[in-house]
C-alpha cells in the first residue's frame, strides 16, 4: 500500500491556502474598487476645475475682446467725424471759390463782351477741328 501519509495534512493544507486566497482576493478587489472610486473622483474633480478654469479665460477673452471692439468702434466714430468735419470745410471752400470764378467771369465779359463772343468762337472752333479727326 502505498499511501500518502500527507494526504489528509495536504487537503486541509490547500483548503486553508484557497481559503487564504479567496479572503485575500476579495480584499485585493475591495482595495481596489475603493482606488477606482477614489481616481474616479479625483479626475470628476480635475475636470470639473478644468472646466471652471476654461470658463473663467473665456469670459476674461470675452471681456477684453468687447473692451477693444468698444475701442475700435470709439475711434472710428471720431475718425468719421474728422473726415466729415474736412469734407464739409473743403465743399464750402470750393462753393466759395466758384462763386468767385463765376462772379469774376460774369464781371469779365461785361466789360469786355467782343473779346469773350471772339474767345468763345475760337474755342469752338478748335473743338470743331479736333471733334472731325
Amino acid at each position: 500500500m502505498n499511501e500518502n501519509p500527507f494526504s489528509n495534512t495536504g487537503n486541509a493544507a490547500v483548503a486553508s491556502a484557497a481559503n487564504d486566497l479567496r479572503t485575500a482576493a476579495g480584499d485585493f478587489a475591495k482595495t481596489t474598487g475603493e482606488q477606482a472610486v477614489h481616481v474616479k473622483d479625483r479626475a470628476i474633480e480635475t475636470a470639473n476645475a478644468l472646466k471652471a478654469s476654461a470658463v473663467q479665460k473665456a469670459e476674461q477673452i470675452k471681456t477684453v475682446a468687447v473692451e477693444k471692439a468698444e475701442h475700435f468702434k470709439t475711434v472710428a466714430t471720431e475718425k468719421a467725424s474728422h473726415v466729415k468735419e474736412v469734407a464739409q470745410l473743403q465743399w464750402d471752400e470750393t462753393r466759395v471759390k466758384a462763386k468767385e470764378i463765376h462772379v469774376t467771369a460774369e464781371d469779365y465779359i461785361r466789360e469786355n463782351p467782343t473779346k469773350a463772343v471772339l474767345g468763345a468762337l475760337g474755342v469752338g472752333f478748335l473743338i470743331g477741328l479736333i471733334v472731325r479727326r
